[in-house]
């Protein structure tokens, strides 16, 4: 447990799950101004929204925090002719916002190294990354700068191709996990291991602290994973139905009504792999059968997403959330972080 406290500079073993598109600066400064390491997502974000978000954390917490990116996996693709057929196909849901079934953008997510070059200029304490292994100069780059590097597995293969990329960290997340499976090995649907049986078996063959992710939302889930030999957890569910998350009301309100088997695994929303509630959209998107690839899904139905945010329809949103989510009872932070922290070890 030492090991990520001295590693991140933080005084509590407990991380916050980084949120693509739901992360705020309010829940990352809370948790790490609390002792844990905060992290905020960047997926979409160009680097002049990066160096703002950096300066906005900056300001509210002078503790350490990590920022977080997925990496490409080179199966994404660019906005195409195609585009106007998979927008046309999401009509209803556009009309339903009140909003024009959008053009075809120049792009639909900024470069990676537009990402970096303002990631180093912010300096977070940590890197994180998802859907792959940092490239040999992104980990020299980080550690020349004194910044920490995280990678993500869902398999004992993937963490053992990121330990000997050179991550000072991996985070091992189970199949209960909410949002995105960020599986980059194999295909998703073949990657999902469950918490209790990745986390072991990730410790016994790596040689840098595993962080356990999936299914954890209290005390009794932060003893078992540091009972599996993880030297940490990563949480995510039970922050995001926090007052200071990003999250709509109506995303709250699913966490908490959510049965653990009332999740569901789909590539309605993005065009990948990710585990959230069984809403409008998604079960109109599935029995559409039309589900254009990632990023382009991901972008076409984020405009109608946004908009139902903005509205507090939940269902017509992403309402991402892990098994785990009938256990997420605090409303505020730091009563989540004072319950997973019951699960630590006395000093």
């Amino acid at each position: 447990m030492s090991d990520l406290r001295t590693l991140f500079g933080i005084t509590h073993p407990i991380v916050l799950g980084p949120f693509g598109g739901l992360s705020s600066v309010a829940l990352t400064a809370a948790v790490s101004n609390a002792g844990g390491l905060g992290s905020f997502g960047l997926y979409g974000y160009d680097g002049d929204r990066i160096r703002a978000t950096g300066s906005e954390l900056r300001a509210a917490t002078d503790r350490p925090f990590a920022l977080n990116i997925w990496l490409p996996t080179g199966d994404e693709v660019e906005p195409n002719p195609q585009h106007t057929v998979f927008a046309q196909a999401l009509q209803p849901f556009y009309e339903a916002v009140g909003v024009a079934v959008p053009t075809r953008p120049e792009r639909y997510v900024p470069p990676l190294d537009e990402q970096l070059d303002a990631i180093w200029e912010v300096a977070p304490a940590v890197l994180s990354v998802v859907f792959g292994v940092p490239s040999p100069e992104v980990v020299a780059e980080a550690h020349d700068r004194g910044i920490r590097i995280v990678g993500t597995a869902t398999t004992v293969a993937e963490a053992v191709a990121l330990a000997e990329a050179g991550v000072d960290a991996v985070v091992a997340t189970g199949a209960e996990a909410a949002g995105h499976r960020v599986s980059f090995l194999r295909p998703a649907e073949e990657s999902l291991v469950g918490t209790f049986a990745l986390v072991p078996q990730v410790v016994d063959a790596v040689g840098v602290p595993v962080m356990a992710a999936g299914g954890i939302a209290d005390r009794r889930g932060v003893a078992a994973a540091l009972a599996l030999g993880a030297a940490g957890v990563q949480v995510g569910t039970a922050f995001l139905a926090t007052d200071e998350s990003a999250a709509t009301a109506a995303h709250r309100d699913a966490i908490r009504a959510t049965a653990a088997d009332d999740t569901v695994l789909t590539r309605a929303m993005s065009g990948r792999l990710a585990r959230g509630a069984r809403n409008r959209a998604v079960r109109a998107i599935e029995a559409s059968g039309t589900i254009a690839p990632f990023p382009m899904q991901n972008w076409l139905t984020g405009r109608f997403r946004t908009a139902a945010g903005e509205q507090n329809l939940g269902e017509l949103q992403s309402l991402w959330l892990g098994q785990a989510a009938p256990l997420a009872r605090g409303t505020t932070a730091a009563d989540v972080f004072a319950e997973l922290a019951a699960g630590l070890p006395a000093a």
